[in-house]
This record gives structure tokens, C-alpha cells and sequence, in this order.
């Protein structure tokens, strides 16, 4: 077992005095632009009732969601005693650990929220927002990849890497890997979706399958990426993500039923 050797990348952007830029900031930064850039064009392109000032709201809303949902979702699923021995780490942000998962259901309330604020139907709005999340997602695991962390388990194929934080062992490149399905792959499926009139006046439709697509790729992912350290392996021999994507996929399997079956049972003529 041989594996490739890591390109050792700085996480490290640039520093001013005691100010140090990251790439995983940097990440979340562009990300939320970009989501922003897009939704403002497409707010006007297809006509969508909402104002520019609705958007740059909603991005406020959004950031929100993403941070405190994040961070909460990383406390409570994957924190272990770490933050009950330490409660100041609670605010510690720069050190790490935030949860997509619990970013997931941050913005999702703070979407509902703002749908409510402007009287907005709400998955009108997760159906603009939804395509825009898998941009960011890709930058995010990028930045997994240059902070050495989140990596995959022990490994014999060819594309093998030696993460030094992973004891130099060759592991899968785990982060690449959702980097390209839940990134790449979901960014193309929910845009092209976005583009089809007939998916975007089926309201929900779109956010169904971002959370379907993402929970899915997750749970593939996850049986090449290495359990974290503090948690191992759950019930059922599963991870926390794993598990964390199960009620995801129920959802996203709901919302489309919903659309497509009526209360008699019967399948709707679409």
C-alpha cells in the first residue's frame, strides 16, 4: 500500500498581523456570494416576484441558518463531551466543527422564517435557494481536503492518498469524492431541473431532490470515509452521517409523493 503523496496546501490564505484568511472561511464567503449572484438573476430572468432587497434578506436569513445550525448540529451529533468540559468552545468557530446536517435544518428554518416575514410561499423559495447550495457544498469540501481532515478509511486503490493528520496511511480521498457527487453531480442535476419549466411549476419538486440527492450521495460516501475518531461506528454498524441522512431521504421521498400521488392513492396524470 503505497498511496499518493498529500499536497501539503496551507489552509492558510494569506495573514495580516494576527488576522489569518482561511480557505474553509473563504469557502462559505464565495459560496454564499455566488448563491446570492445567482438567485438575484434568477429572480429577475423568470420573474419571480421577489425584489432585490428580498434576496439580499434572504442571504442574511440564509447565513444565519448555516452558522448557527451548523454549529449546533455539529455540538449536539458529533461533539461528544468536548463542549460540556469546555462551554467557552461552544463560540470557538475558527477552531472548527460545523455539521451540514445541521445546516441543513438551520436554513431550512430560517427560510420558513423569511418566507413568512414577506409572505412568500416557502417551497417557492427552497426551490430557488436549493440548486444554489451544491456550488458551496463543492467549495466546502475542497477546503476538507486542504485543512487534511475528514479523510477516508485505509485503502489499497490506486488513487490512495497519504494525509499526514491520517497517519500517512493511504486512504480514500473521501472529501473529493463528495466534493464531485454531492457538489458537481447535484449542482447539474437541480440546475437542469431549475431550467425545465416543467420541474419548477411543480413547487417542491426541486427541493425534494436536493435532499434526496444529497442524502443518498452521503450515504454512499460514507462507507469510504473514516468514522469520526470520537464516535466510531453507531448502530447497525452505520455512522453518524449515515444516520443523520436517513430521515433526509424520508423526507424527500414525502414531499415528492405528495406531488405525484393523490389522497385517493391513485398516481397523478402529470
Amino acid at each position: 500500500m503505497i498511496g499518493l503523496s498529500y499536497p501539503e496546501i496551507s489552509p492558510i490564505i494569506f495573514s495580516i498581523g494576527p488576522v489569518a484568511i482561511r480557505w474553509y472561511s473563504m469557502a462559505y464567503l464565495v459560496g454564499l456570494l455566488v448563491g446570492w449572484w445567482l438567485a438575484a438573476v434568477r429572480i429577475k430572468k423568470y420573474d419571480l416576484g421577489l425584489s432585490r432587497q428580498n434576496c439580499e434578506d434572504a442571504l442574511f436569513f440564509v447565513t444565519l441558518g448555516i452558522i448557527l445550525g451548523g454549529r449546533l448540529g455539529y455540538i449536539l451529533f458529533y461533539g461528544g463531551e468536548r463542549f460540556w468540559q469546555n462551554p467557552w468552545e461552544i463560540l470557538a468557530i475558527w477552531h472548527g466543527g460545523m455539521s451540514f446536517h445541521g445546516g441543513v435544518f438551520g436554513v431550512i428554518v430560517a427560510l420558513y422564517l423569511f418566507a413568512r416575514k414577506i409572505n412568500y410561499p416557502y417551497l417557492k423559495i427552497t426551490d430557488l435557494v436549493a440548486p444554489l447550495v451544491p456550488f458551496g457544498l463543492f467549495l466546502g469540501r475542497l477546503a476538507n481536503f486542504i485543512n487534511d481532515e475528514l479523510w477516508g478509511r485505509v485503502t489499497d486503490v490506486p488513487w490512495a492518498i497519504r494525509f499526514p493528520r491520517g497517519g500517512y496511511l493511504p486512504r480514500h480521498p473521501s472529501q473529493l469524492y463528495e466534493a464531485f457527487l454531492e457538489g458537481i453531480c447535484l449542482f447539474i442535476i437541480l440546475n437542469l431541473m431549475w431550467r425545465s419549466k416543467w420541474c419548477r411549476e411543480r413547487t417542491g419538486l426541486i427541493s425534494a431532490v436536493f435532499l434526496l440527492g444529497y442524502a443518498l450521495f452521503r450515504l454512499i460516501v460514507e462507507q469510504y470515509r473514516e468514522p469520526d475518531a470520537q464516535l466510531g461506528f453507531l448502530w447497525l454498524g452505520l455512522t453518524m452521517g449515515q444516520w443523520l441522512s436517513l430521515p433526509i431521504v424520508a423526507v424527500g421521498i414525502w414531499l415528492i409523493a405528495r406531488l405525484f400521488i393523490k389522497k385517493d392513492g391513485k398516481i397523478t396524470q402529470q
